[in-house]
């Protein structure tokens, strides 16, 4: 039985999100704080991971911090209605969606519900099925490896599936919108804003490395593409 990590010091709400995750064949594993949940986290595998943002010893975003350094576990924030930045800040280090409270049991589920149906359509269509070299740009997908200059880049599944997509296709021109629904799917919860913030950390990798030969370009007010300049300094 897959198990979903609920990492929440509220236990009205553990108590409920818990319900639903047991009525639709889940078992929940609850965590009180973040420094239980890191624990967890290093002892045993889940399929989805709850983080609420403010939790004893360790927050959510540290929390997500800290597991994204090892591991592409589908990640919902929890977070505070009107909070705004606390969305942007989950997104922006790797959070795969978001609550906002107060939310229904049912909604929590449509949203772990939808994320699995994405894994599975990865899965199922052979994502991670190819090689593909642009200039000094190596995407190995089969082993989740990115080389540039022959030096390894740590980009987490989504960031390396919005490369694969990009440079694939390069000079092609893809909006927020379509990245969105080819990548999270057209039944994903969330907004453009979640195509702009993985970007941003994607380019931010990047540009880490010299890449004279080729970008991935902004166009603003439209979206984004891989632009190969056609040569090296």
């Amino acid at each position: 039985m897959d198990r979903i990590l609920i990492a929440d010091d509220n236990l009205q709400i553990t108590r409920i999100i818990s319900g639903f995750v047991k009525a639709a064949g889940f078992e929940p594993v609850i965590a009180s704080d973040g420094r239980e949940a890191l624990e967890l986290f290093h002892r045993e595998r889940f399929a989805v991971i709850l983080l609420d943002v403010m939790m004893p010893y360790m927050d959510g975003f540290a929390l997500c911090r800290e597991i994204r350094r090892t591991s592409n576990v589908p990640i919902i924030m929890i977070t505070a209605r009107g909070e705004d930045f606390e969305r942007v800040m989950g997104l922006d280090i790797g959070a795969d969606d978001y609550i906002v409270k107060p939310f229904s049991g049912e909604e929590v589920m449509a949203r772990i519900r939808a994320i699995l149906r994405r894994l599975d359509r990865s899965s199922g269509m052979g994502i991670s099925r190819h090689q593909l070299t642009v200039g000094s740009l190596y995407i190995d997908m089969d082993n989740a490896l990115v080389r540039i200059n022959g030096q390894s880049v740590s980009l987490t599944k989504k960031e390396l599936e919005i490369l694969y997509t990009l440079a694939e296709n390069s000079d092609k021109l893809y909006s927020r919108e379509t990245l969105l629904g080819l990548l999270w799917g057209y039944d994903y919860y969330g907004d453009s804003r979640t195509v702009d913030s993985h970007v941003k950390r994607l380019r931010a990798k990047l540009d880490a490395f010299e890449h004279p030969d080729w970008q991935v370009k902004t166009i603003w007010g439209l979206g984004y593409k891989f632009e190969v300049t056609g040569h090296e300094d």
